[in-house]
């Protein structure tokens, strides 16, 4: 529901009136595929947690002209949330159409702030499915959250990443620690940017149909063209683009080839899982995975197993610093199996480790929001973007290495994965994901 909005005088015309400077193709097309479509003509730009990317991401929305769209899981009040919202505040209040949209168990305990500084100052403000009562996060949809980091200004330049909007040395559960939390974002110009727009917009739009639809279905059997309505009603809650086009994407390796890949509960349920399989199986020399949330699938875990069988480095850097234990306990249960079969695990010591990263040889990377485990890869709304691209990946590859450096290795000595209790520890977390995702509507094997 929006909290505010602007007074017609105020939006600029420039909101209404300039057309997005898409990649045709890439914006017809990469919807339409199950997994990344890639396109050259990007520069994409590593950010380093929430003091690298709430600065630049300010920088931008204060030169905005027309529109910023943001989406994420976290919009705290804190300084780093007080921060970005002042610079929503500031360009809705010169006339730029500011649209904010938060999912409402993330954002739970903030929202009466976040309603408090938009409400007069035009910024519109959506709730993702909102969680009034606890009991209500048992109905099935509740549990398929919006997770997604992403924010566009302009149609021309995007945020995306797994940086929720909140103090990196600040943890809803465990409060302020000394060391910031380990994550990353990246800045992406080019044709990448369309999808990015396009998802935001639908993602939008699913919110705050979510909660005006009894004056959408009035709308609608008012409306003397209820047909028309209805299918423009359809393609704003999809990320579905009006038109169709056969042509392909530039394949220009420069600046940068990059994709946009998302996972949604419409047509794109898989995508993000079956890209990361595709670059894991043509991994030659090297796979480097960060994921806090660590509990793949068969078909993941046998596609790691079989990169390590064939000589590949499979490196996995974990968490070490719990923030869920039981997160903890379903990664841990995975232990022997992959160590047994030549995959090196390493746990993050110095704080909380939330980026969701990976890099594959030399020439293949993604930084986004996607875990890899149930919720991220079959429930949660999620936002990657895959670079191909060897500057990048060696930028990348630094920070893991320096992330390694202060971690420790998991050694199959010190492992509790053999045996009747680690056969009921595995039976335990194998027992409450599948409950968890028949709770969800998930059926079938994980």
């Amino acid at each position: 529901m929006s909290a505010g909005s602007p007074p017609s005088g105020r939006r600029s015309r420039r909101a209404r009136d300039d057309g997005p400077p898409y990649n045709s193709a890439l914006l017809h097309n990469w919807y339409d595929h199950p997994r990344a479509l890639f396109c050259g003509g990007n520069d994409v730009k590593l950010l380093r947690g929430g003091n690298e990317l709430f600065p630049a991401m300010c920088e931008a929305i204060a030169a905005a002209r027309s529109e910023v769209w943001l989406a994420t899981y976290i919009f705290h009040d804190d300084d780093a949330g007080r921060l970005v919202a002042d610079a929503l505040i500031a360009a809705a209040l010169r006339g730029v159409r500011v649209r904010v949209v938060v999912d409402g168990f993330g954002s739970k305990a903030s929202l009466p702030a976040l309603y408090q500084w938009f409400a007069d100052a035009g910024v519109e403000l959506s709730v993702f499915r909102p969680v009034r009562r606890w009991w209500s996060l048992l109905q099935p949809g509740q549990l398929r959250r919006l997770h997604q980091k992403i924010c566009v200004v302009d149609h021309g330049l995007g945020f995306v990443g797994g940086i929720n909007v909140i103090d990196d040395c600040n943890d809803l559960n465990h409060g302020h620690s000394d060391q910031p939390r380990l994550d990353f974002a990246v800045a992406v110009r080019g044709p990448v940017v369309g999808p990015v727009q396009q998802t935001v917009s639908a993602i939008w739009t699913r919110a705050t149909f979510g909660h005006d639809w009894p004056e959408e279905v009035r709308a609608l059997a008012r409306s003397s063209e209820p047909v028309t309505r209805v299918r423009d009603l359809l393609r704003r809650l999809r990320i579905t683009p009006p038109l169709k086009s056969q042509l392909a994407c530039s394949d220009a390796d420069r600046p940068m080839r990059a994709a946009f890949v998302v996972r949604d509960n419409l047509r794109q349920r898989r995508a993000i899982e079956r890209s990361y399989i595709d670059a894991l199986r043509r991994a030659r020399t090297r796979i480097d995975l960060v994921s806090p949330y660590f509990y793949p699938g068969h078909m993941f875990r046998r596609t790691l197993r079989d990169a390590a069988r064939r000589g590949v480095q499979v490196r996995l850097l974990l968490q070490g610093k719990l923030d869920y234990r039981i997160a903890g306990l379903a990664a841990q249960v995975l232990y022997d199996e992959l160590l047994r079969h030549g995959v090196h695990i390493h746990e993050y010591m110095p704080a909380f480790l939330h980026a969701k990263i990976a890099l594959v040889d030399d020439d293949w990377a993604t930084v986004g929001s996607s875990n890899i485990d149930p919720l991220s890869l079959l429930l949660n709304l999620e936002a990657n973007v895959m670079v191909r691209d060897r500057d990048f990946t060696r930028e990348l590859a630094a920070e893991f290495d320096a992330a390694i450096a202060v971690s420790r290795e998991v050694q199959a000595v010190h492992v509790r994965g053999r045996g009747f209790w680690g056969a009921l520890r595995r039976g335990f977390v194998a027992w409450g994901a599948h409950v968890y995702l028949r709770v969800a509507g998930i059926t079938g094997r994980y």
